[in-house]
């Protein structure tokens, strides 16, 4: 099918975005010409430089911020543990109750760290009684969207750091006031599973530490492969880790075309679908794409919907590729 300038493979009936991403022709073909090139032995470590540059450009103006504040990595977790391994002993860290593990897990694991649980609701008016907050932009289990100028204005000297996974691609983002950004490019960004981006205010570069630091976090990685001293970058590539190279093949690709939609238009679409499947079962308007129903998995999946169950429902997400018939194929497989 063709939705919003491209072309997508993805048959009807697939609303698991929100785990997984399906990559419009462009980002599919940009890796399968790699995948060739690799099998044929046509390339070489550092032709694979311009596709990190772009993804990391790519995420950057998405971010709002400026290429020297982003980091690469693959994963959200790996990323994070940079903040957490830069926190004091006895730091207080405030999350979400139900947030996603890849955000508190790295907090968590560290035992001379106090983490404290709060509904997300009431997260904004706690901050300012810790060190910092991290917080998923938009929780994975169930779509709803954090109040994030609430958190802003009631901060007060506490640093934050929000993943933005399951918000960037679909939701326009206001979030360059933040200490930390941290992204996941495989679902609502079309990249494949394997690269992730973390922008780090200058104020917090030095509460950042590089825990994961090799070759490719140097001043220059092709002069750092070898022998000491620590000669790290002196920006944000201090915490890149050694890229995947498909990864970031497809990264760079999708986040050209990302950066080239109207993202107001895109969430009017996403969450105008949602809305109405809401409205059709009932339920208020929640301004957000992905929806979370208690419903039958097996009947879902067998009127041919893709979706996941997440917290013990069922979890759907509405991106470019879904149409009014997708809506309309779940109410007969929901209430048939």
């Amino acid at each position: 099918m063709r939705a919003f300038g491209t072309d997508f493979a993805v048959p009807p009936g697939y609303l698991n975005t929100p785990s997984i991403g399906i990559p419009p022709a462009p980002v599919a073909d940009a890796v399968a010409a790699a995948v060739q090139r690799w099998r044929t032995g046509a390339d070489t470590p550092g032709r694979f430089d311009e596709s990190v540059a772009r993804s990391r450009a790519g995420f950057a103006r998405l971010a709002g911020v400026a290429p020297d504040r982003v980091a690469i990595g693959a994963s959200v977790s790996q990323l994070i543990a940079n903040v957490a391994g830069g926190l004091r002993e006895g730091a207080r860290v405030l999350v979400a109750e139900n947030d996603f593990t890849s955000v508190t897990f790295p907090f968590a694991a560290r035992p001379d760290v106090r983490v404290t649980e709060v509904p997300l609701a009431e997260l904004p008016g706690r901050a300012a009684a810790f060190d910092l907050v991290a917080v998923s932009l938009v929780q994975s289990a169930d779509g709803t969207v954090l109040d994030a100028d609430a958190l802003r204005a009631a901060r007060g000297d506490a640093m934050v750091l929000l993943d933005v996974t399951q918000a960037a691609g679909w939701l326009p983002l206001d979030v360059a006031w933040a200490d930390w950004i941290v992204c996941a490019g495989y679902k609502w960004l079309f990249s494949p599973r394997g690269c992730a981006w973390l922008a780090v205010h200058p104020r917090a570069h030095e509460r950042t530490r590089p825990v994961a630091a090799g070759w490719y976090a140097g001043d220059d990685p092709w002069a750092s492969v070898y022998g000491l001293p620590l000669r790290l970058a002196g920006d944000a590539r201090a915490f890149d880790l050694s890229p995947v190279w498909l990864a970031h093949t497809g990264a760079a690709a999708a986040l050209d075309y990302v950066n080239g939609l109207d993202l107001d238009a895109v969430r009017g679409h996403d969450v105008g679908l949602a809305d109405s499947l809401r409205k059709a079962l009932g339920l208020p308007p929640r301004g957000t794409p992905i929806v979370s129903l208690d419903a039958d998995p097996a009947k879902i999946s067998a009127a041919g919907i893709t979706a996941s169950v997440r917290d013990g429902r069922v979890r759907v997400g509405f991106h470019l590729c879904n149409t009014p018939g997708d809506v309309d194929r779940l109410l007969e497989a929901h209430h048939p």
